[in-house]
């Protein structure tokens, strides 16, 4: 089999490939998804797919390390696909049961984490329920894969800031009132 390699480019505002990634992206800021500028996409992409994940934890004592967020079905343009930041293009899809994007949650200590999004151009749709998770992602999209690429920031909760505690609905929280759920090992 011949490899051919795309060279897909991303790119933010946010922090630069590798750097430390602002409060505000992370689960004790605002938990805003940064932008991302998806260029060079080969001319047979529909849409992408997103995987964000900490390399440095061990869910659950399994190797696997902790998955964060993931979203399909973004809709592509083609060779530039923008994702602004606070938002997925309508059409986009959250998976594990709808859940929103989780930013990074690394304790406080002196150690950064390292999160890594994995972006891949797909030639098609995806089939997939909302409660699909990395697994099911993983397997839908053997065959669709035209292009890869991964976009490392580096996060330590430095501040000492703490986690937004589980609230009622209708008490006082995030966005209209809604409390922001705790990062969990999955």
């Amino acid at each position: 089999m011949r490899w051919k390699l795309v060279p897909m480019l991303v790119e933010s505002k946010a922090f630069e490939d590798g750097g430390i990634v602002p409060l505000k992206y992370s689960f004790y800021g605002a938990n805003t998804l940064p932008d991302f500028k998806l260029s060079n996409l080969p001319e047979t992409t529909q849409t992408v797919a997103i995987i964000l994940h900490d390399l440095d934890v061990a869910a659950a004592y399994n190797p696997e390390d902790n998955l964060h967020w993931l979203a399909w079905n973004i809709p592509a343009t083609v060779p530039v696909t923008q994702i602004e930041e606070g938002k997925l293009p309508e059409g986009s899809v959250n998976g594990r049961n709808g859940r929103p994007y989780m930013g990074m949650g690394a304790p406080n200590g002196p150690r950064y984490h390292h999160y890594v999004f994995e972006f891949y151009a797909l030639n098609a749709k995806l089939d997939l329920p909302i409660t699909a998770g990395r697994a099911e992602l993983l397997e839908a999209m053997k065959g669709k894969v035209v292009a890869k690429a991964a976009y490392v920031g580096r996060f330590r909760n430095d501040t000492n800031a703490v986690p937004p505690r589980r609230r009622r609905p209708g008490s006082a929280g995030g966005p209209g009132g809604a409390s922001q759920p705790r990062p969990a090992a999955q």
